[in-house]
């Protein structure tokens, strides 16, 4: 087996195993990861950019050795090798719990039932759930698989694809560090800065392939790709702009608008404004078209590894 078949063969598995396991219930390495960091904050954090930017190089910096250590290894062995890459596919990819946890709010608001929708919307996204009436959910739901399907699926296999294991687990913590420090908080917002602009920069090309896939992949290629280059551009962030739009145009619905997170409101623009309004059948149809772009994001990332190694060799 050669060693470029390593991944493939690896990242197959974990994606499997993600569908069929979801997340580790027990010892999630992510979580794991978040305490460390938490701990390397109490020590280094002061209200500026510099420490926030060591705080990153050190969080960033050690997973990304280990895992390269690790991958060293276990190089000698091809099956060792397959079965690392495999677990820390699984452990990294996060599609199998996004899709539950929307499936979750979708049917609570199909029952009637918005207060059990509105308490479990926290653990899909940041969004002030009491001020939202079920479109609302809904459409905060579907903005929330679209983005996540970038950034718990589609960006870490990307980056697996370019580097291995290294790849795999550096952007998973990459991602996590911007979600605990990349905020615009009082506290965060020099601390955080750092994170938060190396995770722009490793989204970037995870994005880009999320929204071509989701132009593909989706019920109306032509809308996508008008919502892409229509709207995408006047979203306040470089990565979920485009994913969204993409969503939005291959589901026929208008995202954005205005936002509630934490007592702050934002007005954002309206991605797609041809469409019609989000209603809760369509969560059902956002997960479908999420799993279908996680999916083709392996394809495209194990094709590219497969083509780079083999005009390596």
């Amino acid at each position: 087996m050669r060693a470029d078949r390593v991944f493939a063969y690896g990242a197959a598995a974990g994606l499997l195993g993600d569908h069929l396991l979801g997340d580790p219930r027990r010892g999630h390495p992510v979580a794991a990861f978040g305490r460390a960091a938490g701990a390397v904050e109490q020590l280094l954090w002061r209200d500026h950019r510099g420490w926030g930017a060591l705080h990153t190089a050190v969080c960033v910096g050690a997973t990304v050795s280990l895992a390269a250590v690790a991958t060293s290894a276990l190089r000698p062995s091809r099956t060792a090798s397959a079965a690392l890459t495999a677990a820390a596919t699984w452990a990294v990819v996060g599609g199998t719990s996004l899709a539950r946890e929307a499936g979750v709010i979708g049917r609570a608001l199909e029952a009637g039932d918005i207060e059990a929708a509105r308490a479990r919307l926290p653990h899909l996204c940041g969004r002030d759930p009491q001020a939202l009436d079920a479109d609302g959910i809904a459409r905060a739901v579907v903005e929330s698989v679209a983005e996540n399907t970038s950034d718990a699926v589609v960006g870490a296999l990307v980056w697996g694809g370019i580097a291995g294991v290294p790849g795999l687990l550096g952007f998973r913590a990459v991602n996590t560090l911007d979600a605990m420090v990349g905020h615009k908080s009082a506290k965060y917002r020099r601390y955080g800065w750092a994170s938060a602009r190396l995770d722009d920069l490793a989204g970037w090309p995870g994005a880009r392939l999320t929204a071509v896939l989701a132009t593909v992949a989706g019920g109306d290629p032509r809308g996508a790709v008008r919502a892409w280059r229509t709207d995408a551009p006047k979203h306040p962030s470089p990565n979920a702009g485009p994913v969204e739009a993409s969503f939005a145009g291959a589901l026929g619905v208008r995202l954005g608008g205005t936002l509630s997170y934490g007592g702050r409101v934002e007005h954002r623009p309206v991605l797609n404004g041809a469409g019609r309004a989000v209603a809760v059948p369509d969560i059902d149809r956002a997960v479908r078209l999420s799993r279908r772009v996680g999916w083709l994001a392996l394809g495209v990332s194990v094709a590219g590894r497969l083509l780079v190694k083999g005009r390596k060799s």
